[in-house]
């Protein structure tokens, strides 16, 4: 879907950090932006009143979605697996069942999702995901199963989705369009850091790259030491399905190939 056909976009979670970063990043193209947030959480987009709606209530309220998403070309969607009530895959259902079937939709998540299996995990990586699992499921406050049922579904309908899989994050000025690859584990991947900022300017441009309809990216900063490494320099980039090294347009997002088949 070309840039010309994407003229209204709803953002599901646009209250936090994330979501902020995507309101700004869609506004600057000029997208029509409708936030969907918590009530309590209306007043963190003042920033942005009389440039955007908000549709206030739970993000896994079918009929909150409904309204939200109306009309919408593109649905940019933040699954937080808070609390222990399904909210990521009440969030993540409500978009399938009331997304226009033509709809470009963008889900963010972990490098902890896996869509094939193929993905190799480090075990420090592997054991903080399962403490964090048990402890969020001990305090009631996070629900990392319930995350992982969300991508399922996902990754099960037959939309025009893409699962946006992200490393460690940090804030900090943009560096860049981040790269990505289908697995983790992949050497490009090694850094496993990227900036807030970027991650919300790779859901965005995502909305446009038909490249990444039906896959699930996972991406790490451009500027990372093995990144770099595969790019030859902060300059060079890879054009979509292109092996290492090779330069891209700007503004494009990049995969490199893992050196395994896949």
């Amino acid at each position: 879907m070309g840039t010309d056909r994407m003229k209204k976009v709803c953002i599901v979670g646009a209250s936090g950090k994330l979501g902020q970063y995507m309101v700004r990043h869609a506004l600057e193209r000029g997208y029509e932006v409708v936030g969907v947030c918590r009530e309590r959480s209306v007043p963190k987009l003042a920033a942005f009143e009389g440039r955007m709606s908000v549709v206030p209530g739970p993000t896994n309220d079918p009929e909150v979605i409904r309204r939200a998403v109306s009309g919408c070309d593109g649905v940019l969607t933040v699954l937080v697996p808070w609390g222990v009530q399904q909210y990521a895959s009440g969030t993540a259902q409500a978009v399938l069942d009331h997304a226009r079937p033509d709809a470009r939709l963008v889900f963010s998540c972990g490098w902890h999702i896996t869509r094939d299996g193929k993905d190799r995990y480090s075990r420090m990586f592997t054991l903080g995901i399962r403490v964090a699992a048990v402890l969020g499921r001990l305090v009631r406050a996070v629900e990392i199963d319930d995350q992982v049922e969300a991508c399922r579904r996902v990754f099960a309908s037959g939309a025009r989705w893409t699962v946006v899989r992200g490393s460690s994050l940090e804030e900090g000025e943009s560096q860049g369009l981040p790269v990505w690859s289908r697995h983790v584990g992949d050497p490009v991947l090694a850094g496993n850091l990227t900036r807030r900022v970027d991650f919300a300017l790779f859901m965005v441009e995502a909305l446009t790259d038909d490249t990444l309809v039906q896959e699930a990216p996972a991406i790490v900063g451009c500027r990372t030491p093995a990144a770099l490494a595969h790019t030859g320099g902060p300059r060079d980039h890879a054009q979509p399905g292109r092996t290492e090294g090779a330069r891209f347009r700007p503004g494009r997002t990049c995969r490199f190939r893992s050196d395994r088949a896949e």
